[in-house]
């Protein structure tokens, strides 16, 4: 009789456990979810099945907007000491708080899909990626590194007018992105990501040109 029930508990563990791992694999497999919010995949099933749902245009936008995200973050970092507008300064703080975990959340794609992340160092690795505002060619909206420290060196109502002159491009620029990977990208995190980008800086580019006396009634 003992070794009798000794088998059937064995047998309904044996059942538990089988039943405990199908869950925790249901939970864990398959789940394409990981937003604008930064979740990366935590196993090598989650990696390979995000690797897979993604195109050429998803890596493209991702590995342009990272840097673009960067500069715009970079620019907004100098109105804290600089700016002589308390509206120019609350911008410039919004920006930064907006695209800095777009930054990490594209990365996180990036780096799941095998894909190169682009570096971080300052000034692009010296690239000339302006998009019309510095003369250069290459990414839309990019100022070039002239026109950074044209921007560092300014202060007041200088700042606030180059800031928000060079921000408008630079939104522009981005709006351009983010429209071609709507219209081209495969990875649905990623053009969701875009229209994200296309709402909040077009919204912000009106915002700037008000500020800039364009627009205004």
């Amino acid at each position: 009789m003992t070794s009798t029930r000794t088998v059937v508990r064995r047998a309904a563990l044996a059942a538990t456990a089988v039943t405990a791992a199908l869950v925790l694999a249901a939970c864990g497999g398959g789940d394409h979810s990981d937003t604008a919010s930064g979740a990366h995949p935590s196993s090598s099933t989650s990696a390979h099945a995000t690797a897979g749902a993604h195109n050429a245009q998803d890596v493209s936008f991702a590995q342009g907007m990272i840097p673009h995200h960067r500069q715009a973050v970079e620019m907004a970092g100098l109105a804290a000491d600089r700016a002589s507008s308390a509206r120019v300064e609350d911008l410039a703080t919004r920006i930064e708080k907006a695209q800095d975990p777009e930054i990490r959340t594209m990365s996180g794609w990036l780096k799941a899909w095998g894909e190169d992340v682009p570096s971080d160092a300052p000034g692009m690795d010296g690239m000339d990626h302006s998009g019309g505002h510095g003369g250069g060619s290459g990414m839309a909206g990019m100022m070039d590194r002239k026109d950074m420290d044209k921007l560092a060196k300014s202060s007041g109502n200088a700042f606030d007018s180059m800031f928000l002159t060079m921000m408008v491009e630079h939104h522009e620029g981005a709006v351009e992105m983010a429209e071609a990977e709507k219209a081209k990208g495969k990875y649905a995190p990623a053009t969701a990501l875009a229209d994200a980008v296309i709402t909040a800086q077009t919204a912000e580019i009106d915002e700037m040109n008000k500020l800039l006396g364009k627009n205004a009634g």
